[in-house]
């Protein structure tokens, strides 16, 4: 007789939360605390997860736990896995609203509060979380399944294309811009009155130093494929994380700087700071809204979806 062979017990929740939680603190014992499990209960939940994958999630060098190269993948899935099975246990939560929104720096700092006053009057009982970075950060997070929606201005680029989706959501334009009366613009520029506008060539503005965004943000993507190409020993003086730190360095005519419109509508309408165009150079941009396919669209994903592609 044939011998029959063994079934092995199926993947459980619990082991699934156990491999999230040891793959996020990185130890067994951090796992054991945060899941208010023995230690022996949450490797022996590890040991039977990795029989059943029949893979190895972690290397044990010692009493350290080094992440397998299989691990990723796994925890991807798993993450998956247990949002939606949180979302299944605690429906009725979810009819109030719980969302994780990302946002790059520029979309979360200017745009999206009167996006956010909007989801609240629609749904008084809204939980939202908020997580703002540059656009590559929170392309990231959105990957690690950690946000439920994001709204970045670069384009997305995620590791992997087909687990990600990503629709244009709407355009925006940047300016390059100086204090007013700046000392960088004096004999160089041809002044537009009526529109506080002054105008410069690419070969005058070559010579003039500029601050700009870090790189891996949705604007320094923008001005490294649509401005400083054209400017190849462009003087860029400094690169900044934060779009209000530009305004200040520019408002103390250190240079001229390049953002959003969103970001410096207030000071060009005070005429504290003037739009410097340049001839020739478009600067526009698309916006994107980004999620994981895998991710539970709950009620309230769907209405902050409906609002922001009305507004």
């Amino acid at each position: 007789m044939k011998k029959a062979m063994q079934t092995l017990p199926k993947i459980t929740l619990k082991q699934l939360a156990v491999f999230v939680s040891i793959y996020q603190t990185g130890s067994t014992s951090r796992a054991s605390e945060e899941l208010h499990l023995s230690q022996s209960a949450v490797s022996s939940a590890l040991t039977e997860l990795e029989a059943r994958l029949q893979m190895p999630l972690f290397e044990r060098v010692g009493r350290r736990l080094n992440q397998h190269p299989n691990a990723h993948p796994i925890y991807i899935q798993a993450q998956a896995i247990l949002g939606q099975s949180l979302a299944l246990e605690h429906y009725h939560k979810y009819q109030a609203g719980q969302i994780h929104i990302g946002a790059s720096t520029t979309i979360g700092n200017y745009v999206l509060p009167p996006l956010l006053a909007k989801l609240y009057a629609a749904l008084p009982d809204a939980n939202v979380d908020m997580y703002i970075a540059n656009t590559q950060e929170v392309v990231s997070e959105v990957e690690q399944l950690s946000i439920d929606i994001a709204l970045v201005e670069g384009m997305p680029r995620p590791t992997d294309m087909k687990a990600i989706e990503q629709r244009e959501w709407r355009t925006d334009t940047l300016m390059v811009f100086a204090k007013r009366d700046s000392k960088w613009l004096v004999g160089l520029t041809d002044y537009q009155e009526s529109e506080n506008i002054y105008n410069i060539t690419i070969a005058q503005l070559a010579k003039l130093p500029l601050l700009v965004r870090e790189a891996g943000s949705g604007t320094r993507q923008i001005i490294d494929e649509q401005l400083l190409k054209h400017l190849p020993n462009a003087e860029v003086i400094m690169a900044i994380q934060q779009s209000e730190a530009i305004k200040h360095m520019v408002s103390a005519d250190i240079g001229l700087g390049c953002l959003s419109q969103h970001v410096i509508e207030s000071e060009l309408a005070a005429g504290k700071l003037v739009q410097v165009k340049v001839a020739g150079i478009d600067l526009s941009r698309t916006w994107w809204l980004v999620w994981h396919k895998a991710r539970h669209q709950s009620p309230i994903w769907q209405t902050f979806i409906d609002i922001i592609q009305q507004d």
